[in-house]
């Protein structure tokens, strides 16, 4: 009977609890535009999320891939000492995506429409 008590005392604390802390959510003021809301809020932020992947985004992929670039042609330099034939596949392929991440900037906002 105890055991009944507490349990139905956490389930009514719970209950309040919830009711108490939500709120009903609207979009563009009570319209329900939702997509309106999304747009509107894409806009305010794009100037943001550009700017954070222009100076982080980009820069850190570059880095990543610059680094495995000269870890991968270090390896086939010593594969090449060891059996004597340069493997060119990997280091060409991380070679054309550094290229394409480090002009990608230039080109990927008219892509997105930005």
């Amino acid at each position: 009977m105890l055991k009944q008590k507490k349990r139905l005392a956490m389930a009514l604390m719970t209950l309040l609890t919830l009711t108490a802390l939500t709120t009903t959510a609207l979009a563009a003021g009570g319209s329900g535009d939702v997509s309106g809301a999304i747009q509107q809020t894409w806009t305010a932020a794009s100037g943001q999320v550009k700017t954070v992947v222009d100076t982080v985004v980009f820069p850190a992929l570059d880095m990543i891939l610059a680094i495995a670039f000269f870890i991968k042609v270090g390896s086939a330099y010593f594969d090449y000492r060891q059996r004597g034939q340069f493997e060119w596949t990997p280091p060409a392929i991380l070679l054309v995506c550094l290229i394409f991440c480090l002009t990608a900037p230039s080109y990927i906002w008219g892509i997105i429409g930005m």
